[in-house]
């Protein structure tokens, strides 16, 4: 007969001494603060790639430019102004990410999920190699997925308002998960440059869904529209950053233009091939360079960056006949580069069209950015752009298991985003159907944007660029065991009729009162 494990009565008193809605994300944030601290310890200051060092270099030298987040940016230079290192951001970067899972918990908890459940996705999330060691990634992409995983949530939120009938009540919690929605896609806007679509693709998800909030969902999407603009045409450039070169931003159409010539050569004019020539030889346009799978191959030698920016009225010229000819070439060569969105197995190693994951060791030449960059090769912050394990039992570990999960075999469970996009649209539809819930389809908003997102531009088969649906993904298995209580009971009902009237409600059709709004319940408490 099993015993229980006796509890010190001083611990019990804590715990009755918190209020039960407070339990389940006080549970969430301490518990995986704890693992992700342990992965900051293995591979302290954090681990790093490329782009940490050009971070450096941009905010520690003046060359700030826009091929980067301006916002993650300002961070990084905000952690080596106060602390002359790196760790203070990948610390910050762990504690939100623990936070925000505790809120995604406390969401999943409003649409019936038990708290159990909802902490054992979020210790999933921070244990695995792929999801818990980007939060101490010194990349800009942590950032990103933290946010897209708030939007998601703070959504969950208010689609839990609309199935409870209290979508039009206005009241301080729907005033805060406004709050967050709006810091989830501005933070999805600003974290990566072409990202603001992610919001646009998922703004009709949200506004059929969320009837009685679709003036918020509007404001809130063109704000962040608007400031991702006018941070990125104005501000931007007025204060003196470097913005995107000509041959950086259109590299995608001649990834395009490459591709449809390497499949249909016989399409092409003598002017075509002209202002090919122009740029690279056509053996290497109609060769190396038509990878489907990669933009970067494309973009490799022999091709000339400086010639292309000179010529690039022309070449555009090439890519709008290319798609009046063979539309479907260049559709073609945008699902192919989005493989990684939207194909649960890599395409072939030999085109480049595996899952690229970034290793943890960090070079000594820092990814050869000191053998050509005078200033990184001299600079004083290359002292710290180097794993300084606050343990080298954690680092022995932490390495271990992160090279395990890279194994091929294992790389479209654990690294691989779309598996779990469509995990997603199944528990969505799920809930949907067996619960009689039709607004489900607002829980799928943000993985939709990030599919779609990758399909309009994406440069290779970079893992990280699909980690956030992984997060998403993960914490929605929670609703599953709901599904299953609740197969045979009837559709939820109102728990309380609304009792605010508001101009939305004749937009939503939903009824409205004229009494004052009720206290707010102990599940909308966030953290």
């Amino acid at each position: 007969m099993p015993t229980r494990i006796p509890v010190p009565a001083a611990a019990t008193r804590l715990w009755n001494r918190i209020p039960p809605a407070l339990r389940l994300p006080l549970t969430v944030f301490t518990s995986c603060w704890i693992v992700l601290l342990i992965w900051w310890a293995a591979f302290f200051p954090g681990l790093m790639s490329y782009d940490s060092v050009a971070y450096v270099w941009q905010v520690s030298t003046g060359n700030w430019m826009g091929n980067h987040s301006i916002l993650y940016d300002s961070f990084v230079w905000l952690s080596l102004q106060i602390t002359g290192d790196l760790w203070l951001l990948t610390l910050g970067q762990t504690i939100v990410m623990a936070a925000t899972l505790a809120y995604t918990s406390v969401a999943l908890r409003d649409l019936g999920a038990r708290g159990r459940w909802c902490a054992l996705a979020a210790l999933a999330v921070v244990s695995l190699p792929s999801s818990g060691t980007l939060s101490i990634f010194i990349w800009k992409d942590a950032a990103f997925g933290i946010a897209a995983l708030l939007a998601f949530a703070a959504s969950a939120r208010l689609l839990a308002r609309r199935i409870k009938g209290r979508g039009q009540v206005r009241d301080r919690a729907f005033y805060w998960d406004m709050a967050v929605l709006g810091v989830g896609f501005l933070g999805i806007s600003l974290f990566r440059n072409n990202s603001v679509l992610v919001i646009l693709f998922a703004f009709p998800f949200f506004v059929i869904a969320l009837t009685g909030m679709r003036r918020w969902i509007t404001a809130l999407t063109a704000g962040a529209t608007a400031v991702f603009l006018l941070l990125q045409f104005v501000v931007y450039p007025a204060v003196g950053i470097v913005m995107p070169t000509t041959d950086q931003v259109y590299a995608f159409n001649y990834a395009d233009i490459a591709d449809a010539y390497g499949r249909h050569p016989g399409t092409f004019t003598a002017s075509d091939l002209a202002t090919m020539e122009k740029v690279a030889p056509l053996s290497f346009w109609r060769g190396p360079a038509s990878n489907c799978y990669s933009v970067d191959a494309t973009l490799a030698k022999p091709f000339d960056h400086k010639a292309a920016a000179a010529n690039n009225d022309a070449l555009m010229t090439v890519w709008y006949n290319v798609l009046k000819r063979t539309p479907q070439d260049i559709t073609y060569a945008h699902i192919c580069r989005a493989d990684i969105a939207w194909s649960i197995w890599p395409g072939p190693t030999s085109l480049k069209a595996g899952t690229l994951i970034t290793t943890t060791p960090i070079p000594k030449n820092l990814y050869g950015w000191a053998n050509w960059n005078q200033q990184v090769k001299h600079s004083p912050y290359r002292p710290i752009m180097k794993s300084r394990p606050l343990s080298t039992t954690l680092h022995k570990a932490g390495t271990f298991v992160y090279n395990i999960s890279m194994t091929p075999q294992l790389q479209w469970l654990l690294w691989r985003g779309a598996l779990w996009c469509y995990l997603l649209y199944g528990i969505a539809i799920a809930y949907a159907v067996r619960l009689r819930r039709r607004p489900a389809y607002a829980l799928v908003g943000i993985t939709v944007g990030l599919q779609l997102t990758v399909l309009a531009a994406n440069p290779a088969q970079l893992a990280r660029y699909m980690l956030p649906p992984f997060y998403i993904g993960i914490m929605s298995l929670a609703l599953l065991p709901t599904l299953r209580a609740a197969k045979s009971q009837p559709a939820a009902v109102p728990a309380a009729p609304p009792l605010a009237a508001d101009p939305e409600v004749a937009e939503a059709g939903e009824p409205g009162g004229a009494t004052a709004a009720p206290v707010e319940t102990a599940g909308s408490a966030r953290h």
